[in-house]
């Protein structure tokens, strides 16, 4: 596409990106139907804003991750329930149990490294650009350096939307 292009009266990027959120909730509701167990050595890392309207997260890690977080679904979870809107957790962070609510809308990102399947999402505000942040205690992932986040240039399934949204 060029700078020519005209603004579109229809909000392709807005439906991707619920559509593609939608995979995210029904990849959960499955795990969710399953009674939590995740299938062979699927796990997910999930980031997400965390001052979204909707998220909600005990104040200590609020004050930790002020921007973002990932937390990942592996070993250790619990109460996994899904609506329509998004879904809450049980997790353990530092040894301390919390219970996270986190609005579909609020996610920027959903990675199942087991199967190098991804998804990232354009951040539904302009002034919500991620600042870097402490990896989640949750579970450790199998890189520490937190790359199995991160798009690979392999031919992995990886798929990021961008509309290049004019301002």
């Amino acid at each position: 596409m060029s700078d020519d292009t005209p603004d579109s009266l229809i909000p392709y990027d807005e439906i991707v990106q619920e559509a593609l959120r939608a995979v995210v909730g029904r990849v959960l509701g499955e795990i969710e139907a399953s009674g939590g167990d995740l299938p062979g050595n699927h796990h997910f890392y999930i980031t997400f804003k965390t001052g979204a309207p909707g998220v909600m997260i005990p104040a200590h890690l609020r004050e930790r991750f002020p921007d973002e977080m990932t937390i990942v679904l592996q070993n250790k979870f619990w109460d996994l329930k899904v609506d329509e809107d998004g879904f809450s957790v049980g997790l353990t962070f530092s040894q301390v149990p919390a219970k996270l609510e986190i609005p579909f809308a609020a996610i920027t990102a959903f990675v199942d490294p087991a199967v190098d399947f991804g998804l990232q999402f354009q951040a539904t505000v302009a002034d919500m650009a991620p600042e870097r942040h402490e990896d989640a205690e949750n579970d450790a992932p199998e890189q520490g350096d937190g790359s199995a986040v991160v798009a690979s240039e392999d031919g992995s399934n990886v798929v990021t939307v961008d509309f290049g949204r004019k301002k």
